[in-house]
């Protein structure tokens, strides 16, 4: 098992990384193997729609997107962690998430999801929704912990104190930890589910 971490905090070790490192605490204790990546800090431009990633299977900007493309596609499970800038996940994450999702070909069904975000008060569960539509519009089961997958502070001496935050992401990581061994177990056993062709509508007259 390997879960692939994405830090989308323009700082490496704030509130975002220490929610994240709670986590990777839990897997390790688990034998799931982690790496967590550092992307909020990164130049990172949103999509063009040029579409190059069709005919190529990569974006067409070789940046941090192309270099996360093939550990996304060789993990069991992915989260995704983010401050909250006006009720939103930082705008670096969201375009490095709508290209790495876009961009990338492989069937994603079954590897498990998760988002944790990061305040100093309010804007949480926005975020929270926003980052779960990635996983969701693509057939990935999203974990969950027990509350919405948040923590508090300002800086992450301030979310060291946060000690429900942090329990809701030990809590996190347990239960994604037996969901992807038990997707695991029921693909050996059952295989994937079987997908219909996929029929796209566009709504116009």
């Amino acid at each position: 098992m390997k879960v692939l971490l994405i830090n989308g905090s323009p700082h490496a070790k704030g509130c975002t990384y220490t929610a994240l490192h709670e986590m990777e605490q839990v897997f390790g204790k688990r034998g799931v193997e982690t790496e967590l990546i550092h992307v909020g800090n990164q130049a990172v431009r949103g999509c063009i729609a040029c579409m190059y990633c069709a005919e190529h299977g990569r974006c067409v900007f070789d940046d941090a997107v192309n270099q996360a493309a093939e550990k996304f596609e060789a993990c069991d499970g992915l989260v995704v962690g983010s401050p909250v800038y006006y009720a939103s996940a930082n705008a670096t994450l969201i375009g490095f998430l709508d290209r790495l999702f876009y961009s990338t070909g492989f069937d994603k069904t079954m590897k498990v999801g998760a988002s944790v975000v990061s305040a100093r008060r309010g804007g949480l569960s926005a975020t929270f929704d926003e980052l779960n539509k990635y996983f969701t519009i693509c057939g990935m089961p999203v974990a969950s912990g027990q509350y919405w997958n948040s923590i508090h502070g300002n800086r992450a001496e301030e979310a060291v104190q946060d000690l429900e935050g942090l329990q809701s992401m030990r809590t996190l990581a347990e239960n994604m930890t037996f969901l992807m061994k038990s997707i695991e177990l029921g693909k050996e056993t059952y295989g994937l589910p079987q997908r219909e062709p996929v029929q796209r509508t566009n709504f116009i007259r």
